[in-house]
């Protein structure tokens, strides 16, 4: 970026390259409307002040009697609702001061720069030396070099002179360059640096590691709606008739090894209906469970087995359907 220098009579001395550190064209807006604010709540005094009911003289007396009146029930003539009572949600005095870190004042400041950079609203001075306090100097110095509107004037160093001569104009600003702030920067139309401030000045160690951390990228820190978002898809997944990624993994069978026994289909049906020792299900297979038993004695033994309270209809339903199945056998016999 460059910008144009113009000497105290409003002559230009040609363009100058704008420091690279300074003016790198990135632009922030989040991070200049944050700091904006923390600024302008830091300017507030924080002093207001109500007195509740509590702190209001008088009314130590109920007004009348609580029943028989036919007007509502009244305590004291210093409640909130009365003419000369206390205030109900009173201001109380505090602060509104808040913080920022140094590397997001940084990138801040230095978006507001290049907002006026990109605009062609950056322009140099050289050396503005005052003997004594003169306004009218000063306003000659910005007519010679054309600025219109609200001026902000970066001198090199604190120079009292040049700072009370602009003191009284109602459109410059005057400060010393690099303890201008956002809200100033973006106050002003025009930001008028001095050529000595702007050749002399070095990256402090905030505008470093916040040069650092852009080259870096985006923070991999997790930010609330990150979380939350894979918080969603999460409980998406665990959701009642989604498929895991689980249920799409390949089924692996292991070979049997030479040295395990093999188990008959014989020996696997006689443990299957060992009603002794066999698991019981849960209710909702109950029912299945027991169509594979044909003997009334074995459903006697597992319903004895079940303390269940609402498995013992279940079980009494299948004993009477192997009840009627045998009176028809007999029946046909």
């Amino acid at each position: 970026m460059k910008a144009i220098c113009y000497d105290i009579n409003g002559s230009n001395q040609g363009e100058q390259v704008l420091p690279d550190w300074l003016f790198d064209g990135v632009v922030n807006d989040d991070v200049m409307h944050q700091v904006v604010k923390v600024y302008l709540s830091n300017q507030r005094r924080g002093t207001g002040a109500a007195k509740s009911r509590g702190m209001v003289a008088g009314g130590g007396r109920k007004p009348w009697r609580q029943k028989g009146t036919g007007r509502a029930r009244a305590g004291t003539i210093r409640s909130g609702i009365w003419k000369g009572g206390g205030v109900i949600f009173p201001p109380v005095p505090h602060s509104w001061r808040q913080r920022v870190p140094k590397r997001v004042r940084a990138l801040a400041r230095r978006s507001a720069l290049n907002t006026r950079a990109q605009g062609n609203r950056v322009s140099l001075v050289e050396g503005l030396e005052f003997e004594a306090p003169k306004t009218k100097k000063l306003k000659e110095i910005l007519t010679n070099i054309g600025l219109q509107g609200k001026v902000l004037l970066l001198t090199d160093g604190s120079k009292e002179s040049v700072y009370l001569s602009g003191r009284n104009m109602e459109r410059v600003m005057v400060r010393p360059f690099g303890q201008e702030s956002v809200y100033d920067i973006l106050w002003a139309n025009v930001v008028l640096i001095e050529q000595q401030a702007l050749d002399g000045s070095q990256p402090s160690e905030a505008d470093k590691k916040a040069s650092v951390a852009q080259l870096r990228g985006p923070s991999l820190a997790k930010t609330r709606e990150g979380f939350q978002k894979e918080k969603r898809e999460a409980s998406r997944k665990n959701h009642r008739g989604h498929k895991s990624k689980s249920a799409t993994k390949p089924i692996v069978i292991e070979e049997k090894r030479p040295e395990e026994k093999v188990v008959s289909d014989h020996q696997v049906d006689q443990s299957k209906f060992d009603v002794s020792t066999i698991k019981l299900p849960k209710i909702a297979e109950l029912a299945e469970f027991l169509s594979q038993f044909d003997s009334i004695a074995e459903i006697q033994q597992l319903k004895d087995r079940d303390g269940r309270k609402t498995a013992q209809a279940i079980y009494q339903a299948r004993m009477v359907v192997l009840g009627n199945d045998s009176d028809e056998e007999n029946g046909d016999a």
